[in-house]
């Protein structure tokens, strides 16, 4: 009887051991197939992340930054916004090209403008310089009622182009107010007036004339400088159908890098070894198309100005489609008949 019991205990004894063993084991394998799940998880997770701040990078060139994942979408969003806002553009300037003039668009004394007018002329002009003006008005330009019919019967506007005086309202000032209050004859720009500024007031005379005057052509004039205004017309008048046109006295020149010269380019290194400027009209006078004026006027914040205005101007059409037509009768020192214009 003993040994049947302590047969029986041995053997009772023996299994639980056994069982435990099994417990662990799989408890073990639940924990390994638990852990493999999830470290599987973090790293495709982890994947999805390198492959989402990659994929950013790579769309805004960003590569190896500090700004944060919202930061850079946000980055996303504004560039396509300036894609769309200058292709908006774009069309604008199209459709304006094309004819079509917003119904609010109107002339500088503020009536709407009831059809296209031949040409708007800037003649550029600066502080101290009213006896040029006034040989102007009475040799060509013409002033009151003459000036108005001029526009009426002709579609030729002209206008004086000035700036403010650096210390705004001086004596400067109102002389140029007074003079224009009894001549209306100006455009006054709010940029300063100064012989360093000339290539931006030129700038700023065609963004002024294009938002207030629907022209097929615009014009910019010396203040020293005598036009035939129906030559000028005719000539105009021939081009109608030339698009894109930059009509002048064409010519070259040297490019001075010596900063004692008169006429010293202080962007002297951007023509290269030859130091000879790029064809372009001569700053006298040369007129341009409504298309080129408005591409002046959208672009205005991105095109470079150099030291002398001619050679702004004409850097503005390079690498455009332009049609650079070179008339002779343009060139002002040399007068035949027929010339549109004269030194004087």
């Amino acid at each position: 009887m003993r040994s049947r019991g302590s047969s029986n205990r041995l053997s009772n004894s023996g299994g639980s051991p056994f069982r435990s063993r099994i417990s662990a084991l799989l408890l073990a394998m639940f924990a390994t197939m638990a852990t493999v799940y999830v470290a599987g998880r973090m790293w495709q997770e982890a994947e999805s992340r390198v492959y989402l701040i990659k994929e950013l990078d790579r769309r805004t060139g960003q590569g190896d930054s500090s700004v944060s994942v919202s930061e850079t979408l946000k980055i996303v969003s504004c560039k396509e916004q300036l894609k769309k806002l200058s292709a908006i553009q774009m069309d604008l300037a199209a459709a304006k090209q094309e004819g079509y003039v917003s119904k609010e668009h109107s002339g500088n004394d503020g009536t709407r403008s009831k059809k296209r007018l031949l040409g708007v002329i800037g003649i550029i002009t600066t502080f101290g310089r009213k006896k040029n003006r006034d040989a102007i008005r009475k040799a060509w330009m013409q002033s009151g009622a003459a000036l108005r019919k001029l526009e009426e019967e002709k579609g030729i506007v002209v206008r004086f182009v000035i700036g403010r005086s650096a210390n705004r309202g001086d004596s400067l000032d109102r002389k140029i107010n007074d003079e224009h209050s009894q001549t209306n004859d100006f455009i006054i720009l709010d940029d300063v007036e100064a012989p360093e500024e000339r290539s931006k007031k030129i700038k700023f005379f065609f963004v002024r004339a294009v938002e207030s005057w629907d022209a097929e052509f615009y014009v910019k004039v010396n203040d020293d400088v005598y036009v035939n205004i129906d030559a000028l017309g005719a000539k105009l008048s021939a081009h109608l159908d030339t698009p894109r046109i930059y009509m002048g006295c064409m010519k070259s020149g040297e490019v001075f890098s010596d900063p004692t010269h008169k006429w010293h380019e202080h962007d002297w290194w951007k023509f290269g070894d030859g130091k000879s400027y790029f064809r372009h009209a001569s700053g006298e006078i040369f007129a341009i198309s409504r298309a080129l004026a408005q591409f002046i006027s959208i672009n205005k914040s991105l095109l470079q100005v150099y030291a002398h205005d001619d050679v702004s101007a004409g850097s503005w059409f390079i690498g455009l489609d332009v049609q650079h037509v070179h008339e002779g009768k343009f060139c002002c020192n040399t007068w035949s008949t027929g010339s549109v214009c004269a030194a004087v």
